[in-house]
């Protein structure tokens, strides 16, 4: 116990919390009050941010209400893309999925090997100098036991609206209506809203949840640690961007459906 609470409490974020709470404390003693409030909120709320409970109750907003479908029939299996080392070295070939990737390709895997629906590999990459997502995650698939000829790949989306915008066009061009959408669990409100605004019927295909009934916590989930920064972090982009499309986003799909080649 005490080899792990040293660990995290060395290693970023507790780091900066332990020393803003020390900066804290050594002005509130050179009655500097205000300014060693200051610094004592921070590094409080730092720690919240950083502990496991905050990020899933942040999660678990986005998660309620999803579960996952028991036999899905028809449609396409839509996977979209969660990130890639483009240049890793991996047994067959260059490229391979980030963690937050993996569990979807997984998911999506497992499903297409149950039903036999064709699978569209959804993801490009936002930066010019980047590799698209989606040939890695094809070669991954394949590696699985997905048969090729029933992979296809869009690569040219920079984010979920184009993910969706592009794949529209390829399931327009198959005669294909319903997606059974593949992506993190937390993930997948913005998702589904930018499918349909797109005019996909969806059918929502979550996976890696990050919050459930009765989960319990110990106490290491209680310090500070980045992983759990992290994860507050794309919760509060979740939100972010799910509030952004509502704000922006009007009528239909027509303002992005001129970009119609994959």
């Amino acid at each position: 116990m005490l080899k792990y609470l040293l660990v995290e409490m060395i290693l970023p974020p507790g780091i900066f919390i332990l020393l803003l709470a020390f900066l804290g404390v050594r002005l509130m003693r050179n009655r500097n009050r205000v300014n060693g409030f200051v610094a004592l909120l921070l590094s409080g709320v730092l720690w919240a941010l950083s502990a496991t409970p905050v990020p899933d109750r942040l999660m678990a907003d986005l998660e309620k209400g999803l579960t996952i479908p028991a036999d899905p029939k028809d449609g396409a299996i839509v996977l979209l893309g969660g990130g890639v080392a483009s240049g890793a070295p991996d047994a067959s070939g260059i490229g391979a999925p980030s963690g937050e990737m993996m569990p979807r390709l997984v998911t999506a895997a497992r499903l297409q090997k149950r039903t036999g629906l064709p699978l569209i590999v959804s993801g490009g990459t936002p930066f010019k100098d980047g590799a698209p997502e989606a040939p890695i995650i094809r070669r991954f698939l394949v590696d699985l036991g997905v048969p090729a000829g029933r992979i296809a790949v869009e690569e040219k989306s920079r984010d979920t609206r184009e993910n969706a915008a592009f794949t529209r066009t390829l399931m327009e061009r198959s005669s294909i209506r319903k997606a059974i959408l593949v992506t993190s669990a937390f993930h997948m409100r913005r998702a589904r809203y930018l499918f349909e605004y797109e005019g996909i019927e969806v059918l929502p295909y979550p996976s890696s949840f990050r919050s459930w009934p009765g989960k319990v916590y110990g106490w290491q989930e209680y310090l500070p640690t980045a992983s759990g920064l992290n994860a507050t972090a794309m919760a509060l982009k979740e939100y972010m961007g799910y509030g952004w499309y509502r704000l922006t986003l009007r009528g239909s799909g027509a303002a992005i459906k001129g970009e119609k080649t994959i």
